[in-house]
């Protein structure tokens, strides 16, 4: 018989190798684990590189400008980027399935106005008068997408335009503002404080803590990743994805809606400006914060902190008082390109391991 049998591979003389040479056959202990040390290292960096970064600012802020460290400026830094971080949490669960939403500047836009006119009912029509229409603009991009097969830039980029439209139409070109009744129930909504700490803060914790907790101690979050990861594979799996899609833009829809309210209850009015450009915030931030713009990969948490990382540079800049607002867009854009090269890199550390 012609077959080589162990015995005979055994006969055969093995060609000299060095010692280090891989594929020797002799134990590597050190080298068997330095793959998965440095994959673990790609991971963490990707997913908590942000945290370090913030952690740093804040530090060297805090000895810079004596004023940045204190209590005050704490609260203030947290309650102007509570808004953004509810928009952000909506976003985070659109792109780890693959997808995007330019629509949330507008309908945040939109949610608020609604949210004045209505106040003058009351509490609850005032919340459910802005989460019943954005939610319905979120329906809506999520039907086109995930039914239609539209592409989502394309869809969202087209209800951005819609739900601005609407405001207008609803406030005469701008020219009405609705204002909220000072001392309501709603007004104390945006306004009022628990431990120094405002609602709007208190009310984004509660919701990322419920994003968090969806996202990974439960199926519907494990479909998310499968989505994201390969929309064709999940469907071959068994999993609902146009269902899937469908819920995570009107999720994104309605948290854009609420902190719209949320926003017009702190300022008592319905500000027909305000949202312009809060889509790329809102994408900067979740990038920034480890989620992968392809989607299959993210963290709620890591949203959180790129949100606060944008807050403090907006607020760096006016501790040093001489620059104007317009550099956080080229910082904000410079940490985007750092992040996303670092996201390339470590994704092929990943692969090569």
């Amino acid at each position: 018989m012609n077959e080589t049998t162990p015995a005979a591979v055994a006969q055969v003389p093995a060609p000299h190798k060095s010692s280090a040479a891989p594929g020797d056959g002799a134990p590597r202990p050190a080298a068997g684990s330095e793959p998965a040390l440095t994959q673990r290292l790609a991971e963490l960096l990707q997913r908590q590189g942000v945290l370090a970064v913030l952690l740093t600012v804040v530090i060297i802020a805090s000895f810079v400008y004596p004023t940045f460290g204190t209590l005050d400026n704490a609260r203030g830094v947290t309650v102007q980027a509570s808004f953004l971080a509810v928009v952000a949490l909506g976003m985070t669960l659109v792109i780890i399935t693959g997808g995007i939403d330019l629509s949330v500047g507008s309908v945040f836009a939109l949610g608020g106005v609604l949210a004045a006119w209505a106040s003058q009912w009351g509490l609850l029509p005032a919340l459910l008068v802005p989460l019943a229409v954005c939610g319905a603009i979120g329906l809506l991009n999520g039907f086109l997408i995930a039914r239609a097969g539209m592409a989502p830039f394309i869809v969202t980029l087209a209800t951005l335009l819609a739900a601005r439209g609407i405001l207008l139409a609803f406030t005469d070109e701008g020219a009405t503002t609705y204002l909220v009744p000072k001392g309501s129930a709603f007004a104390e909504l945006g306004q009022g404080s628990v431990w120094g700490f405002g609602h709007p803060i208190l009310i984004a914790l509660v919701l990322f803590g419920g994003g968090g907790l969806l996202l990974q101690r439960t199926s519907f979050g494990q479909t998310l990743f499968a989505v994201g990861g390969s929309s064709d594979a999940a469907t071959l799996m068994g999993l609902p994805v146009a269902r899937t899609k469908l819920l995570v833009y009107t999720l994104s829809g309605l948290l854009a809606g609420l902190a719209g309210a949320l926003n017009a209850a702190r300022l008592t009015s319905g500000v027909t400006i305000v949202g312009v450009g809060m889509e790329l915030d809102a994408i900067s931030a979740v990038v920034i914060g480890g989620t992968l713009l392809v989607g299959g990969a993210g963290s709620i948490s890591g949203t959180l902190w790129g949100v606060l990382l944008l807050a403090v540079i907006q607020n760096l800049i006016n501790q040093i008082g001489s620059l104007n607002s317009s550099y956080q867009s080229v910082v904000s854009g410079g940490f985007l390109i750092v992040v996303v090269v670092a996201q390339r890199y470590l994704a092929r550390s990943r692969r090569t391991t």
